[in-house]
């Protein structure tokens, strides 16, 4: 007994090891992981590539050279052509001044003078571009190109001859209708990358793109690329060994668990052994299915937040690992399916039928039945006649009545919602009426919303992609410049923008995520009681340098007792910090701000009462929509989203939240469930 006593100890202690030893080869599998996207910046086909002249990272730099070369002279030509307005898009245009007349606040509205203003923006953008364009292929020296349409002419050379390009160990020439690419390799296809990487000009004709790599280029970029590959290399034999590891551990573990030895013949359960079966199962797959979630949630964050992926995935493959192998156990016991909830509850059903049956409770009910039937049968041949009757005509009346809901139902499914069944009475047949009628309305209702909710996804995704679009295109242009720049003082400048640009795309992703956050209800909410007074006091001191920025008045009336409100802290402060803002951002300058508290039966009311500096031609409805504002321009530094969180955010805390617009009076109203003196005192 002691020798199998000490046998098991021994056993449990070299599995532990090798438990241990696996979660091991997760970290270092994580760590192998962070390190080759870090040595590669992501760029993780280098392990695949056999040079930097095949490499996806040179076809895409080569493909990015030719596409601008192509640019200048297929599109910008030169600043002049640019100043004339000749690379204007049409459609970009007519869509700026739509979009710049549905969002227009008064009917003063001059279309040439719009016109001609977007015109403006426009080619001072396509100018900018041009420039960034023509400085970013002069920055690299041992790139030579010669790009001309015959009128046209862009180069960092002083050699034009197709034959003077040739002799580069790489080069494009494309020449009127011919092009080619050296080495060869490179024209092929690559499904990665969705087609060649031979950029032919939209205008043939009279044009000519040489561009060469100089062989300081190549062995410069190739010495590099292979230093990367080496680095990456050499984490992946690491990585590989991890992984072999880790399954060699876990199928050790597989083979032994539940047993002392290999010739052990009991299977020994654990505590955890005593879930069942398909609460393990579901344990494991919500843990499996919640680390994808929060991996995908926080892939962008990786460089930052490294310690938190370790943490994650090593607790979800230990836990995993136990609940895995605990299934293990109950396979090898033969106890899968005597341990499952499924069978537990079959079983007791089938004791529970067989033990009515051994007592003769059903045989009863048979007798019972067999001599009552006779006893009504005989009774009702005296009244048969008069029963047969009054059965036919409450027969036809049932019938009448179903084929009348039948027709109902058809007319409702072809598509006429605006049927409704009429059946009196209080019958089965009323109610299943009344239950169509029901299910009609809130279809009619679901539709309504659905041709809402698509109008507003339309409108949404327009705004959305129209106010990111400026910053990330600023943020990809000046990283690309960034690239090749060595002036500090453009670096630094570069810098600077690039910090702007990320932090006004920032804000705009943080408050559309709220807005999504807050609609959907997913927000933790913690009911407690709340001074009212205090926060909003409390709230003005904070935002006094706004107020005195914006020169704003503010009147504060409030009843003297202390008033108390069933709200969550956090969130209540952050509805009321954006209505807030929105006063600080379309508030008239110099004018006052009144803010009233009231109660008003069982709900206590917060207004907002301010004068808007814009004339406010616009409908409350259309004001609560996200993304709409009440400025003319969408080049603020707001998002549109303030008064929809405000208002998801208050209905999460059982509260309402509406607005009110007379004239250019402008009013924000919240209602909160009021905190009677006696429910305080028991709160207390």
């Amino acid at each position: 007994m002691g020798t199998r006593l000490k046998k098991f100890s021994h056993s449990i202690l070299g599995k532990t090891i090798v438990f241990l030893l696996m979660i091991a080869c997760v970290a270092g599998t994580i760590h192998a992981v962070f390190n080759i996207f870090k040595i590669t910046n992501g760029n993780i086909e280098i392990i695949f590539e056999n040079s930097y002249i095949e490499s996806s990272f040179f076809k895409m730099e080569n493909d990015h050279t030719i596409n601008q070369l192509a640019q200048l002279i297929d599109t910008y030509k030169s600043e002049e052509n640019i100043l004339e307005g000749n690379t204007i898009n049409n459609d970009e245009l007519e869509f700026r001044i739509e979009e710049l007349y549905w969002d227009r606040e008064d009917e003063a509205y001059n279309e040439t003078e719009t016109t001609d203003k977007i015109r403006e923006e426009m080619i001072a953008e396509e100018l900018e571009n041009f420039q960034m364009i023509v400085n970013n292929l002069e920055k690299e020296k041992d790139r030579l190109y010669y790009a001309t349409d015959g009128e046209h002419t862009f180069s960092n050379t002083k050699q034009t001859k197709n034959e003077q390009f040739e002799k580069y160990p790489i080069h494009y020439i494309s020449e009127d209708y011919d092009s080619k690419m050296y080495p060869s390799k490179l024209e092929q296809y690559d499904p990665f990358y969705g087609g060649q990487h031979i950029y032919r000009s939209s205008n043939p004709e009279n044009t000519k793109i040489f561009v060469g790599y100089t062989e300081n280029y190549v062995d410069t970029f190739s010495s590099e690329w292979n230093e990367k590959k080496t680095a990456a290399m050499n984490k992946l034999y690491y990585l590989l060994v991890y992984v072999t590891v880790f399954f060699l551990s876990l199928l050790y573990l597989i083979v032994t668990t539940g047993r002392v030895s290999f010739k052990d013949k009991i299977v020994h359960m654990h505590v955890i052994d005593k879930l069942y079966v398909e609460i393990n199962i579901i344990l494991l797959l919500v843990l499996t299915g919640s680390w994808f979630v929060a991996m995908n949630e926080i892939q962008p964050y990786f460089g930052t937040v490294g310690w938190i992926v370790y943490s994650i995935t090593l607790l979800c493959v230990a836990i995993c690992t136990l609940l895995l192998l605990s299934l293990i156990r109950h396979i090898k016991n033969k106890t899968f399916f005597s341990h499952s909830l499924l069978y537990i509850v079959v079983r007791w059903f089938y004791q529970f039928v067989k033990d009515i049956y051994d007592s003769g409770s059903v045989g009863m009910k048979i007798v019972v039945v067999v001599i009552v039937y006779p006893i009504i049968t005989a009774a009702t041949l005296f009244f048969f006649p008069i029963t047969i009757g009054v059965a036919v005509w409450l027969a036809l009346k049932k019938v009448k009545t179903f084929n009348k809901i039948q027709a109902g139902a058809k007319m409702m499914r072809e598509g006429n919602l605006q049927h409704h069944i009429d059946i009196d009475g209080d019958g089965e047949f009323a109610t299943l009426a009344s239950n169509i009628n029901g299910i009609n309305e809130g279809f009619k209702q679901a539709v309504h919303n659905e041709l809402k909710n698509e109008r507003m996804k339309t409108e949404l995704i327009t705004n959305v992609s129209h106010d990111i679009r400026t910053p990330l295109t600023s943020l990809i242009t000046y990283t690309d410049l960034l690239k090749t720049e060595t002036d500090p003082e453009k670096i630094q400048e570069y810098i600077e923008i690039l910090d702007q640009k990320s932090k006004r795309l920032k804000l705009l992703t943080d408050d559309l995520f709220a807005a999504a956050k807050a609609s959907s209800g997913d927000i933790p909410v913690d009911l407690q009681e709340i001074d009212i007074v205090a926060l909003v006091k409390q709230g003005i001191g904070e935002v006094s340098e706004h107020i005195s920025t914006k020169n704003l008045a503010f009147k504060f009336n409030y009843p003297k007792e202390k008033m108390y409100v069933i709200a969550d802290g956090k969130l209540l402060w952050r509805s009321i910090e954006n209505v807030l803002s929105n006063i600080f951002n379309y508030a008239l300058e110099g004018s006052r701000v009144y803010i009233d508290i009231t109660k008003e039966s069982d709900r206590t009311v917060i207004s907002f009462k301010n004068i808007s500096k814009y004339e406010l031609n616009i409908t409350e409805e259309e004001l609560m929509e996200r993304f709409k504002r009440g400025d003319e321009s969408r080049s603020g530094h707001g998002s549109g989203l303030g008064l929809s969180i405000t208002k998801s955010l208050i209905e999460n805390q059982n509260g309402k939240f509406e607005i009110n617009i007379d004239g250019d009076l402008f009013k924000s109203i919240i209602y909160l469930p009021t905190v009677e003196k006696d429910d305080t005192s028991k709160m207390r």
